[in-house]
């Protein structure tokens, strides 16, 4: 980035986007063939992630790369929302059916992709993926670890796992505990099967679907707060279903994920997922105190002077609401594919999904002053008239001190904003903003030198490029 005279926002350091650079280890030649990609054979057959790719094209395409199995997680997803009310599931499935980037799955699935078969667990983890009994298989995801009538109580779609009402409830039998298999030591494991192509795990593939539900939750209850008319270019769901049921909506969608996430049997995955929840929750306080903060009690909001202290909340802002999800999303996908405490592995994952979730979030507050309905499927403009100071405006603010005044009494009175929308375009806010989300997909894209090569890898450094680049 160019240092602006007499700008108070420092230029970033590099230092200050990526992890410490180390040396990458030599890879295990048992995950030498890691572009030959391909889903645990435990799991339904699909394509190969190599056989999506044209001869004719050097870098793989990240969208197209894992298409097939977007597509198959998308399809399979639907079944992990069904409730005993089908209103309730009609409005879980509202934002599933339209069209979607899916980035945040395929995230994951990427980097499980770069990264299976490095971790020191991984012999252990691609065990439990193919021994019955073990708990990694796909079926075995689905298994609910209590009895299915204490889950569901009540489930007329159920009926052979619910519990009830016409009597009394009474105490049945307790069932015998299972004796899981034990893993067999890493030595017992043949020179074959250490040569064989790197697998997608069952469980990484549930997580994918859990991170794309966690943020469509998150979507129903941004656009209650927000009141958002449209979402993916068509009625947002508290246009159609109201307010209240959007709302329940979500909260069944995280009582799902959360259900899902501890089948997954990693501690650290759910203490992960867990914590995008809170974050969520505190981005969303962040952003309500920033508008709304004495109304509702709130301690703080945007300084009177632009300066380090608006940057510092915005930024933050940006990493609760969009890129926690996917750093820690990245980082869980890593650890179910064995990586140990103390592997870079981990780190490289949570610091490109942190950077990248950033320059995603930087870009989405450029196209709301570049596109119009159409290309963005939500109102233009909707930051300003939601009382938000975006990074174009807080640049804008640095070269006109009159859009300060606009910023303090949030965009209410008549036309601020549409003097704000001109003093962003009469400024470089858009072009500045532009560039400092291209420092944190550089930084994104640097922390994959410490990676193998792979198509998974290639990919996602050309998911940094797309990030930047995209208009919609």
């Amino acid at each position: 980035m160019r240092q602006w005279l007499g700008s108070t926002r420092p230029v970033l350091k590099r230092s200050s986007i990526i992890v410490t650079r180390l040396t990458s280890p030599t890879r295990p030649r048992y995950v030498a063939q890691l572009a030959q990609q391909q889903v645990h054979p435990r799991t339904e057959k699909q394509p190969r992630p190599q056989d999506n790719l044209s001869p004719l094209s050097p870098r793989p395409d990240p969208f197209s790369l894992l298409a097939p199995q977007i597509a198959h997680l998308r399809k399979t997803l639907l079944n992990l929302l069904g409730s005993s009310h089908p209103g309730l599931t009609d409005i879980a499935e509202y934002y599933f059916l339209h069209p979607s980037k899916q980035v945040r799955p395929l995230l994951v699935l990427l980097f499980s992709c770069a990264t299976n078969g490095l971790g020191g667990k991984w012999d252990l983890k691609r065990w439990a993926a193919d021994c019955e009994g073990a708990g990694g298989r796909a079926e075995e995801l689905d298994r609910p670890l209590s009895r299915p009538d204490v889950l569901n109580d009540w489930n007329p779609n159920m009926p052979d796992h619910t519990a009830s009402f016409s009597s009394v409830f009474s105490i049945p039998p307790p069932s015998l505990p299972r004796q899981p298999p034990q893993p067999p030591s890493f030595s017992e494991f043949s020179p074959s099967s250490h040569s064989s192509p790197s697998l997608l795990l069952p469980a990484q593939l549930r997580l994918a679907q859990i991170v794309e539900m966690i943020h469509v939750a998150s979507l129903l209850h941004d656009d209650v707060i927000d009141n958002s008319p449209l979402r993916r270019g068509a009625p947002s769901a508290p246009a159609a279903f109201g307010n209240k049921l959007s709302v329940l909506a979500g909260d069944f969608l995280l009582g799902r994920a959360s259900a899902a996430l501890s089948r997954l049997g990693d501690s650290e995955v759910v203490e992960l997922i867990s914590s995008v929840i809170a974050n969520l929750v505190e981005g969303e306080i962040l952003q309500m105190k920033d508008v709304h903060g004495e109304e509702l009690g709130l301690v703080g909001g945007p300084s009177p002077r632009v300066g380090q202290e608006n940057w510092n909340i915005y930024l933050k802002r940006s990493y609760l609401k969009t890129a926690s999800l996917m750093a820690k999303g990245t980082r869980a996908a890593v650890v179910l594919g064995g990586c140990r405490e103390g592997e870079i592995w981990k780190e490289v994952a949570y610091a490109y999904g942190r950077n990248l979730g950033i320059a995603f979030q930087l870009v989405d507050d450029v196209l709301d002053y570049e596109s119009g309905e159409a290309a963005m499927g939500k109102p233009g403009g909707a930051d300003l008239q939601l009382g938000l100071a975006t990074g174009p405006a807080l640049y804008a603010w640095e070269e006109h001190p009159e859009m300060g005044p606009l910023v303090e009494r949030k965009f209410e009175k008549e036309g601020d904003v549409e003097l704000a929308r001109d003093l962003v375009r009469r400024s470089s806010g858009v072009e500045r903003t532009r560039e400092l989300a291209q420092a944190h997909a550089d930084g994104a894209r640097d922390v994959l030198k410490l990676l193998p090569d792979s198509d998974a890898k290639t990919a996602l450094e050309v998911l940094t490029e797309k990030v930047v680049k995209r208009t919609s």
